[in-house]
């Protein structure tokens, strides 16, 4: 049996693996809360498969492999395959991201999501592990993989959870972090399970050596990751910005030649109307002025109060002194301040 290495050099790949993972996964949380929001739901959860299927599963998973060594053995990888298994990462979560957003079976579509998703990460992990060509013969033990792809599905469930339950950027990160623990914990479990001897032929295998694919692939996701992070993070500024900014009133519109509101404004914005009492007196003439002021109250004290002129009714006082036309008896002649009025011979 050969001696298999899973830490070449040092804790290097495993912490750099570990940081991939939790920066993925914190990234497509962040774009999963964006998809509940319903603006763009389609986009951002494609967004989100590609954030923790290329980066926080994919990448990480390469990551490791890079400190993954057999003494006295080549390693080389396939390419096309390679490629496959981080197709096959991105679609399997987008496919349990779908599932659970959807949610038309309640509970039942979280535990399917969570089967789909957890299946898919397995296959992604054990397809980059066929990628992996060696002139050693590679064994696998049955119980140790089923237990990986166990904790493959409960990874992937309690990953989707999260993404319909977390809102807040403390928990996020949380969640974030126990999903690294998570995917990590499924990567070496399933490495742990390999054991590698002798083969009958040294022949090299064919294929591209692990800096030649890997250290390219990595940096193009990575870079994909990045941008998906800045873009979250610049729509969710302005999103705030929107919301915090103040609704301000439109002023009135006015002409080009004029400081004055045009009329559209004063049709808005219409005078207040004025009681009839609060006219002027002599805006409706003497009599009617100071008939509306005496039915709006008393008159003040020390002015005379002038009665209602009532047509057809003229007479003359019991002394031989006239009454006034109009007038009710006991009156003045003449109002003070009225025009002396003209009146018939009798």
């Amino acid at each position: 049996m050969l001696e298999i290495h899973h830490f070449s050099y040092g804790w290097v790949t495993p912490v750099l693996a570990y940081i991939m993972s939790v920066t993925g996964s914190l990234l497509g949380l962040r774009c999963t809360a964006r998809a509940r929001s319903g603006d763009g739901r389609t986009g951002w959860l494609i967004a989100a498969a590609i954030a923790i299927g290329g980066t926080g599963i994919w990448v990480m998973h390469f990551i490791a492999m890079l400190g993954f060594s057999i003494r006295g053995a080549s390693i080389r990888y396939n390419v096309p395959i390679t490629l496959l298994s981080a197709v096959i990462a991105m679609v399997v979560v987008y496919a349990g991201l779908s599932i659970v957003a959807r949610g038309r079976w309640g509970f039942g579509s979280l535990l399917a999501g969570g089967a789909v998703t957890g299946l898919g990460v397995g296959a992604m992990h054990y397809s980059g592990m066929y990628a992996m060509k060696s002139d050693a013969v590679i064994n696998y033990s049955a119980g140790i993989v089923t237990l990986s792809m166990v904790i493959a599905v409960v990874a992937a469930t309690a990953a989707l959870w999260f993404t319909l339950h977390i809102t807040g950027i403390f928990a996020t990160i949380g969640a974030a972090l126990i999903m690294g623990v998570a995917v990590c914990g499924m990567h070496y479990t399933g490495m742990a399970s390999m054991s590698a001897h002798h083969s009958g032929h040294s022949s090299i295998p064919a294929g591209a050596g692990a800096m030649e694919l890997l250290a390219p692939l990595m940096i193009t996701v990575s870079m994909v990751t990045m941008v998906l992070l800045i873009h979250v993070g610049l729509t969710e500024v302005d999103e705030r910005s929107r919301l915090a900014e103040p609704q301000r009133a439109k002023p009135a519109r006015q002409d080009a030649w004029s400081l004055k509101p045009d009329q559209a404004a004063r049709q808005e914005n219409p005078p207040a109307r004025q009681h009839p009492a609060a006219v002027a007196p002599n805006a409706a003439g003497p009599q009617f002025g100071n008939l509306a002021a005496a039915a709006d109250g008393p008159a003040p004290q020390g002015k005379p109060t002038i009665a209602p002129r009532i047509p057809g009714r003229s007479g003359h006082g019991t002394n031989g002194s006239a009454q006034s036309e109009g007038f009710g008896p006991g009156l003045p002649s003449r109002a003070p301040g009225l025009p002396r009025d003209r009146r018939s011979a009798s």
